[in-house]
């Protein structure tokens, strides 16, 4: 028999806050993270806007000049290796090791693996490669290569930690850190890892972000309070953002045998390709379609059964529409009407680590009890006609809730979580 899987440990640094409890808190509130920005000094640029986290530096290339809360210590050794990301991640990866009470002793013998989402960093690989080119390719930095490529996570952490069970990278734009949750799952469901950590970062600078502005991908509304707002007629497309998500899983029995606190259990998911086109979605969401109905199916659950779903919702006027579409197929048709939430209105879109950032914030919802809002909708776009949108947070504790994905090629990956047995 497959065996249960349990999040047992989190890890937030996001732009609406760093910490489970902040995190939370914004989600309930309603409180967004955006604000006026400059990407690289230009007026000319229509970008405006932009979710940064708090309270890092991290845009020189140079890691002698970054900081970070104190509570962490990064070792210098690891630090060299580390792009802007990097440091997110590992402050993450701190804070989820703690919340979950594992120390770094409980990730060496084989038995828990690394799975990580990010594009890389182009910042540091275009600061690595000017260097090198300067010199005609006779000098570079040792460590340039597993700063900036797109391993450069798992390559960091697992060799900072110890880790010697699986490890790898998953790359499918802003459904990497979605698959990475998705064969973590199955790794332990399969009885291959007793223990699965999965992390997505990116970075937040012109080199990461701008070049999405030449495919219109990016809002250029000036107003933090309006550029973000899924599912609105009024959308124009996404705000980025930056930081890093971490989410340990364990098998069950391992978790109760340890006494682990459980925050949800994911009990199915799904993926579907869209076949369509490189760069936008099946005009009727087809692919997110078929990995919402694989997830049910996979969790054996009913439209009807979910109470909430974490839309991808990006806020750009293609993407948006062809979810709301798929989502009417999936819920409404069947009669089901889950509150529906598109929490990049509160975070701004983090790419390759959007899908392990919104599993954790479901993993919030059920151990908490209250599904997040969308406080940045006022007026609905038609194609949305009788889903469910509420625009405040509501107190109901949901039992069931899903999680979408989309990338780039029409990837499309969905998470089933429930709350966990021993939740009120």
């Amino acid at each position: 028999m497959p065996r249960e899987v349990f999040i047992t440990g989190l890890g937030f640094i996001t732009s609406i806050g760093n910490d489970s409890a902040t995190v939370t808190a914004s989600l309930n509130d309603g409180r967004h993270g955006m604000t006026a920005w400059d990407y690289c000094g230009n007026p000319a640029v229509h970008v405006k806007v932009a979710a940064p986290v708090r309270d890092f530096t991290v845009d020189s290339p140079s890691w002698r000049d970054w900081t970070w809360p104190a509570r962490y210590d990064i070792p210098r050794e690891t630090l060299r290796g580390l792009a802007p990301h990097g440091v997110y991640a590992f402050c993450a990866m701190e804070q989820a090791l703690a919340d979950a009470g594992l120390a770094r002793a409980d990730l060496t013998d084989g038995g828990t693996g690394l799975f990580c989402a990010s594009a890389g960093s182009a910042f540091m690989l275009h600061h690595h490669l000017a260097h090198a080119r300067a010199s005609n390719f006779e000098r570079g930095n040792p460590m340039g290569v597993v700063s900036s490529i797109a391993g450069t996570l798992n390559f960091n952490l697992a060799a900072h930690y110890g880790i010697t069970g699986a490890v790898t990278g998953f790359v499918s734009a802003c459904a990497s850190s979605s698959h990475a949750l998705g064969y973590a799952i199955d790794e332990i469901r399969l009885g291959r890892q007793q223990r699965m950590i999965v992390v997505g970062a990116e970075e937040l600078n012109a080199d990461t972000l701008l070049p999405f502005a030449p495919m219109r991908a990016l809002s250029t509304n000036p107003d933090p309070a309006t550029a973000s707002r899924p599912f609105d007629t009024a959308r124009d497309g996404f705000v980025g953002t930056g930081g890093a998500t971490v989410i340990i899983l364990e098998d069950a029995s391992l978790a109760r045998t340890r006494g682990a606190r459980a925050y949800a259990e994911l009990i199915g998911w799904g993926q579907a390709s869209d076949g369509h086109r490189v760069a936008t979605s099946h005009p009727e969401g087809a692919g997110l379609r078929e990995a919402m109905r694989r997830a049910l199916r996979d969790a054996a659950v009913t439209p009807a059964q979910i109470d909430h779903v974490n839309a991808h919702a990006t806020s750009t006027p293609i993407g948006d529409r062809a979810e709301a579409l798929a989502l009417r197929t999936v819920f409404t048709e069947a009669g089901a009407h889950p509150a529906i939430s598109g929490t990049k209105g509160l975070t701004g879109h983090g790419l390759s680590m959007a899908g392990a950032m919104e599993a954790g914030f479901c993993a919030l919802a059920l151990h908490e009890g209250f599904t997040p809002g969308n406080p940045h909708l006022l007026n609905a776009d038609p194609a949305c006609e009788g889903l469910n949108l509420p625009r405040e947070s509501g107190s109901i504790r949901p039992r069931l809730v899903l999680n979408n994905s989309s990338g780039f090629g029409g990837s499309n990956v969905c998470h089933v979580l429930r709350r966990a047995p021993s939740s009120p």
